[in-house]
This record gives C-alpha cells, structure tokens and sequence, in this order.
C-alpha cells in the first residue's frame, strides 16, 4: 500500500471519471481538510484489481453565503475506467437515523469484510459493478455541523435529504463524475433517505440511474396496498419467525414454504376483512380469528387482544419466546445480542487508510470519549432528530412518538411524506429500483412487499424489482448465501440500468 495525502490548494486525483489519465483537480478552499487517498491491490469477482481508497470530509456550505454549514465525511473505493467511459458511482448509507455507514461499508458492499473480528478483503464487494461512495450524513461518523446552531438543519428528515443531496451533487463536481451513472443505496432509514434524495437530485436534472432501498420499504407514498391487508399479510412473516423458533403447532407445515402458504391463505381469507371492519364482527367470529391469530403467530391465546385483534411488532418480539424477547433486527436471534468489534474498522480508518482524525467516529464510539465544554454533552442525533415534515404542535409529536414506541415498528410518521420513488419514477421513467427485504426481519414484511409488487401499475412495475432473502434486516450479517444474492440482485440492477 501507498499513501498518498492530498494536500495544498489544488490537488491531482489519479481515478477520475472520464478516460484513463486524466486527472481533474480537485480544489479546496481556505479552512477545509485535505482528503487522504490511498492506493491498494486485492482480488475482486476472480481478477486481481488495484483501487484507491479515499478518506475526508466535504463541506456543505449555504449556496447563498458560500459559508460551511457541515463537514460532511466519507469513504470512498474507485477503480480504474476502461474504455474512455466513467464508471457507474453508487452513493451507500445506512439509516437509524444517527447511524454511520460502516454496517454495509463492512459486512457486505466494501473491499474490505469484517470476519472473526479482522478485516479480510472481500472478493464480493459491490466495487466491481460501480464505484463505492460510502456517506456518514452529519452527527454519524466523523460528521459535525460546523456550530453548534447549525445542527438542527442536519438532524430532521427535510433538513437530512437536502444535505445528503447537496453532498452527492457536491462530490460528483469535486471529483468529476458528473457523467458518471449514478445510483443511490440505503438501508432501513437510510432506505427512505434514498428515496427523497434520488428525487430531489432527479428534479433539479441530475439523472438517477437506480436505487437501492434495503429493508426500508419500497418508497412508495401511494397506498397500493390497503391498510388492513398489509396489517394482515404480516402474520405470514410471523409465521415464519414462529417455526424457525419452534413456537408453532407442526401440523401448519414441516417447511418455511408450507407454513407461508398455510399462512397467507388464512390471511386472505380471514384475517383481512376481519381487520377491515372489524366492528361488524359477531362475538363468535372475534374468538375465531383470535383463535386463528394465535395459531399463526405462535402466541398463546390469552394474549391476543380481543378489541383490536392485531398483534403489534414489539410484542411479537416481546411475547413470542417466554423469557427470551427476540432480536429488533433477526427474530431468530435473541434481543441483546453482541455487536462487531468496532476496534479493528477504527484501526482501519485512522491507521490503514491514514485518517487521523481525533473526534470519536459516532456510531462505533460514543460522544462521552470527546471533549464537551463545561462536560454538557449533546444528545444523540437519533434523540434529537425531527421526523415531521411540517408544522406540528408538540401535542401531536408526542403522541406519535408514543404510538410507534408502542407498535415498535419504526419511527413515528409526522406530516406528509416527501417525494420519493413513484415521483422520481415519474420524472424519470429509466430509473430503476430494486426493494431488498429479510424474511426474519420484524421492522419489514417480505409477503407485503411480495403483493405490493404484483399491484404496481405498468409504469412502476417495470421500474420495481422486489426481493426477499432468507436473513433479518441485515440480510447480509448471517446468511452467507443472502449476503452473495444481493450482492448479484446490485450488480444486476447496476447493468439493467445501464442497458
């Protein structure tokens, strides 16, 4: 490896979008913090390739003013271009929100893979379908607003998609990709961010080539799917979790394929009209489809509430293993589980690629390890982020935050969503996007999806690509042959687009 530091006023990069040998400069101004750039050689989809790594932060400056707002940091992997045409880029993050990049950089996107607590070269990384931009949006990371007061333009889901825009649209004039196909990619919360970034992107006539939206849902602000037959669709998902637990009678089925077959016939049939007008229900029909709940999800009969007949999120978790709540993210796993040693990814950054920067990277260590004058530290960014998207009295915040505290189904939804997939879709009728779902993941549904897909329009049929894998909401973390799948399901995406 060699290190190369970029530094002074006006400094070459050796990988530039455009045909090999140029190098477009890359100029920083008065203030700004050179980026550091690396040079490395690994083996990737059987050919062995050099790369470069990039490691800084970029400014997000106020277009009026020209004055830095934030710092915005994140890690880049580019090969070379072949045959005079830029290489596709793909802007990756992950959600929370307050959550860095660094679960998709190393579990499953990046050239490097944590495994038994070391970092291994990975020779599925998605660098060999298109360049990897890896973003930390201010307050994950090394990310900071540049005061104190700016903060809150960062730290609210408007403020979060105008930044992370003006980051891609920033990154690409910095280091001359705007040919350069472009494709954004997301997960859980940072599936949405995709979403409403891709669109404000395509509207100001930055052309989105695709999207990658991982168990975050689909995007989709038109409800296609009737609320009570995506409430209903979930007990097949539960199903499912239930049996790999050993929680459900075995006459249902002896296989995953079985039991979601038993699953959504009973959810079709029954369970979603009894959910659409469930006051026009006899006594006798609430205990049957009480009954029928149970039987399905694995929960004991008494703990089936009568009035509502739905069983949330978070007591599926709570209730389905006595004494053993499961995991958020995988229900096959208990709550409470050990994270990745964050140790050998800070080792990484700040001595393998050469990034000494001194700020504690949030997400992998904790704000308490920095300095806070007069020791008054911030609250987290996912505690102080604002999810409305308009004006709401602080009565109506709080009682949605307390209602998806209850569900625990995700964040609250306050205001109307902003634009997302069907309108970039409609500005952009090429675009494509593939919808990335675990089969064990309690925060999304693989049947809701499934059904989602077969009701699109035309139009948005052929833009949508939906896909379930037999993983949690990490699909990527567990599951060696998911982890390989949508790496395949990326690059697919990558070359359709590019047809």
């Amino acid at each position: 490896m060699r290190r190369l530091a970029l530094a002074g006023a006006a400094l070459g990069l050796a990988l530039a979008a455009g045909p090999a040998g140029a190098a477009p400069l890359q100029v920083l101004r008065p203030g700004e913090e050179p980026a550091v750039v690396t040079e490395h050689k690994m083996t990737l989809g059987g050919r062995a390739v050099s790369y470069q790594a990039e490691i800084g932060r970029l400014a997000i400056r106020d277009v009026g003013t020209g004055e830095p707002h934030g710092e915005m940091g994140y890690l880049a992997f580019r090969l070379p271009p072949m045959g005079g045409k830029p290489r596709p880029v793909m802007f990756i993050w992950n959600g929370g929100p307050g959550a860095p990049s660094t679960t998709l950089d190393f579990d499953v996107a990046g050239p490097k893979r944590m495994i038994d607590g070391r970092l291994v070269d990975n020779p599925e990384s998605w660098l060999a379908a298109a360049d990897l931009v890896f973003v930390d949006p201010i307050g994950t990371g090394f990310s900071r607003p540049t005061k104190a007061k700016y903060a809150e333009e960062f730290y609210g889901t408007v403020g979060d998609v105008a930044s992370v825009a003006e980051f891609v649209r920033a990154w690409r004039v910095s280091h001359g990709a705007e040919d350069a196909p472009l494709f954004l990619a997301g997960e859980s919360w940072g599936a949405g961010r995709a979403g409403g970034v891709g669109y404000a992107l395509q509207k100001r006539g930055v052309p989105v080539s695709g999207l990658v939206l991982i168990s975050g849902g689909a995007g989709l602000n038109h409800h296609r799917l009737p609320a009570a037959e995506a409430e209903a669709l979930r007990v097949v998902d539960m199903a499912e979790a239930a049996r790999v637990n050993g929680r459900l009678d075995p006459a249902l089925g002896a296989t995953a394929e079985a039991v979601r077959h038993a699953a959504e016939t009973w959810a079709r049939e029954t369970y979603a009209s009894a959910l659409a007008d469930p006051a026009a229900l006899t006594p006798a029909q609430r205990e049957a489809v009480a009954q029928g709940l149970a039987r399905f999800t694995g929960l004991p009969l008494a703990r089936i509430d009568r009035a509502s007949l739905r069983v949330t999120p978070r007591q599926f978790r709570t209730e389905l293993v006595p004494g053993r709540p499961r995991d958020l993210f995988d229900l096959r796993r208990p709550a409470g589980g050990a994270e990745p040693d964050a140790a050998p990814i800070l080792a990484y950054l700040r001595t393998g690629l050469g990034y000494a920067a001194t700020l504690p990277y949030l997400g992998l260590e904790p704000l308490e390890s920095g300095y806070a004058p007069g020791g008054r530290y911030p609250e987290t960014v996912n505690a102080r982020w604002n999810y409305a998207t308009e004006p709401m009295t602080p009565e109506q915040v709080a009682a949605a935050v307390a209602e998806a505290a209850r569900v625990g189904g995700g964040p609250p939804r306050l205001g109307a969503p902003l634009p997302a997939v069907e309108e970039l879709a409609a500005l952009n009728p090429k675009v494509k996007v593939l919808v990335a779902a675990g089969r064990y993941d309690s925060l999304n549904s693989c049947a809701g999806n499934a059904e989602l897909g077969r009701r699109l329009p035309a139009p948005l049929a052929q833009t949508m690509t939906f896909r379930c894998y037999a993983g949690g909401h990490m699909m990527y973390r567990y599951d060696e042959a998911a982890r390989l799948a949508l790496g395949q399901d990326v690059a697919e995406l990558v070359r359709d687009a590019g047809r």
